[in-house]
């Protein structure tokens, strides 16, 4: 079980990285300071901070949520955001001809 949740848990946050503005803030900074070693030991130790804040919250979150209410709220605040996704994608779209 511990497996399962770690293999899901990276895939789902590589996959979410993935030409994430912290990727592109990344890559920028690499291009520009010809470090590559101290961008990646920098944006790495950010992320890991990040991740550990995020980790602390939601557990002390879950205890006070039931687990049902949580994942729908997640649900909802998703959807939302992938609405104006496309909402933003399609004025973008028809502004552009």
């Amino acid at each position: 079980m511990l497996l399962t949740l770690f293999f899901t848990t990276f895939v789902t946050i590589f996959l979410a990285e993935l030409g994430d503005k912290t990727q592109l803030t990344t890559i920028t900074l690499s291009s520009t300071t010809n470090k590559p070693l101290a961008v990646f030991i920098g944006s790495s130790l950010a992320l890991i901070l990040a991740t550990l804040l995020g980790a602390l919250a939601g557990g002390s979150i879950a205890n006070l949520i039931p687990a049902f209410s949580l994942k729908l709220l997640s649900g909802i605040v998703f959807l939302i955001i992938g609405i104006n996704l496309l909402a933003q994608s399609k004025k973008e779209s028809t502004g552009d001809t």
